[in-house]
């Protein structure tokens, strides 16, 4: 296997370091942007009464090097397919929070403008828009034969290498500090040795990221890939050459696996004809449309359905009912909605 070293970027160290991560008045932002929305938890409703008082037990347990993570609580949820979920323990959340709130300015400015997981002014909707505009723009408003490269990584979080995370990490953080609590954070959890980041903390999110940098990098100015987009580690190339996106599959298998130690999923990599719709996101992108995908959309009315079933058993409250239903139905401003509105609206009635 090649070198992994050679791999890592530049752009420069910077200067946040352990002391403005541990501080009082980060850790209090941090429970700030952490507890909003979550104050019925019971986990977070039993910390928030002692909330000075543990905030500053954490803080000085941060200072004499005391600190130790608390063991992960595990659960598993269907989102749609099945997901373990590893879950810190408040005190850790808040901590966990805290280092993102410095992180994240520092590494989400060296990323690709295409990338939009987990970061602001990004997401899934943004994600399908600006692959509307690519498929727009690479067929010349749909009168050009296109296709789309579209990939993702097996079991992505799961193989995620902690020293090649590290070695990302480490090469834009002075403080050493810094960097052996970050490493402390990562190696909290594993799933096979040396491997893996936990689902459930903030931190993997932007760590995922920083991982698939490389990628990207490779992806925009080594392959020259016009139209990429990204979102964690589904990714997609859009061109009006088939064999030059035939060709890119084994370099990019080859440098996912040398440089990342990760592997395509065999099974999910595919090229579309545009004009045939192309399934990215939770939607499928068709000539100057979209539709809702098909699970996504049963999936939508069954919890909805069961939504309604605990409405009219008082389990839940009308309002809370219609704020789920809102909810799902957001999801469809971006999208052909008309045949899926009336369904809903014969479930709600």
């Amino acid at each position: 296997m090649n070198d992994r070293r050679s791999v890592i970027g530049g752009g420069g160290v910077h200067s946040c370091d352990y002391y403005d991560v541990i501080s009082t008045d980060n850790l209090f932002f941090a429970w700030e942007e952490f507890s909003y929305g979550k104050h019925s938890n019971k986990e977070v409703a039993k910390f928030e009464p002692c909330l000075e008082g543990n905030l500053f037990r954490l803080h000085e347990l941060l200072s004499n090097g005391a600190w130790r993570p608390d063991p992960y609580k595990v659960s598993v949820i269907q989102d749609p397919k099945k997901r373990t979920i590893h879950a810190a323990s408040v005190r850790d959340r808040v901590l966990y929070q805290a280092l993102y709130r410095k992180l994240y300015p520092i590494f989400d400015r060296s990323f690709i403008h295409d990338v939009y997981s987990s970061r602001d002014l990004k997401g899934t909707h943004a994600g399908v828009k600006r692959f509307a505009i690519f498929a727009s723009k690479v067929s010349r408003n749909h009168t050009r034969p296109a296709f789309a490269l579209k990939c993702d990584v097996r079991k992505f979080f799961d193989s995620i290498d902690h020293n090649i995370l590290m070695l990302l990490i480490s090469s834009k953080i002075a403080d050493k500090k810094l960097a052996d609590f970050v490493a402390s954070v990562i190696n909290s959890f594993h799933h096979t040795p040396g491997k893996g980041l936990p689902l459930g903390n903030v931190t993997s999110q932007l760590f995922a990221n920083i991982y698939m940098n490389e990628f990207d990098q490779l992806a925009k100015h080594k392959l020259k890939a016009k139209y990429y987009i990204r979102y964690c580690d589904d990714f997609v190339i859009l061109d009006n050459s088939l064999s030059w996106l035939e060709s890119l599959i084994p370099i990019i298998s080859t440098f996912l696996w040398e440089k990342l130690a990760l592997h395509l999923h065999p099974s999910k990599v595919e090229i579309r004809k545009l004009h045939n719709g192309v399934d990215f996101l939770g939607y499928v992108s068709l000539p100057h449309y979209a539709v809702l995908r098909t699970r996504t959309k049963n999936r939508m009315l069954r919890k909805i359905r069961e939504a309604k079933r605990l409405r009219d058993s008082g389990a839940i409250s009308t309002k809370r009912f219609m704020n789920i239903v809102a909810s799902y139905t957001g999801m469809l401003k971006h999208c052909k909605r008309k045949k899926i509105l009336e369904q809903i609206k014969a479930i709600i009635c």
